[in-house]
């Protein structure tokens, strides 16, 4: 295999990156020429050896525990699972959340052969029973596979003491009624708040 074709099959392996798009991406980084592909290796080469996963809550970091669990500003009783560490930027962005967080490392997945001892689920239940936790809040993905996610740390967490609710989902601002599918329409009207 050419080292063009060897890039391009590694590239492709990404999320969301075809194999055209694949065969773009190694072209344009041999057009910038041997400097900007060495950079690249390095970045690759560090992200490796320096970021691992934070010890209490899974979420990436350089250090042993991560800026937001070190924060003390963050409420420690209040916990937001996720299914992948990428989720809580989403969150943060949003700047509303002032918990802490607790990454799944995925989500449910019979058909894949993921089951829950291939995720942190048991350290979830043990954060809950050692650090107090009030509430935690289920951000898992409103998929089949996030939903049964969801049910299933509700069970494990039934009989602990703690609040477990589920992040609301809906309509997006700007969607449009007609574009949207009957499930989205369903659970927004579910999620409906009083007004006023």
């Amino acid at each position: 295999m050419s080292a063009i074709d060897t890039l391009a099959t590694e590239l492709s392996r990404l999320p969301g990156i075809g194999r055209k798009t694949a065969l773009r991406l190694t072209y344009h980084l041999f057009k910038q020429g041997p400097e900007q592909s060495r950079r690249l290796a390095e970045a690759l080469r560090t992200l490796g050896d320096r970021v691992r996963p934070c010890e209490r809550c899974n979420n990436l970091t350089e250090e042993p525990l991560c800026a937001i669990c070190r924060d003390p500003r963050r409420d420690p009783g209040l916990l937001c699972a996720v299914e992948e560490a990428s989720d809580i930027g989403a969150i943060e962005r949003a700047a509303e959340f002032r918990g802490v967080y607790h990454v799944l490392g995925g989500r449910l997945s019979p058909l894949d052969g993921v089951g829950p001892d291939d995720l942190q689920i048991g350290a979830l239940v043990r954060r809950v029973e050692q650090e107090g936790v009030r509430e935690v809040i289920l951000a898992t993905n409103p998929s089949l596979e996030g939903e049964a996610t969801a049910v299933y740390v509700q069970r494990e967490l039934a009989g602990s003491g703690v609040v477990v609710s589920r992040i609301a989902r809906g309509l997006p601002v700007g969607g449009d009624l007609e574009y949207a599918d009957g499930v989205t329409i369903a659970q927004a009207l579910q999620a409906r708040r009083v007004m006023g």
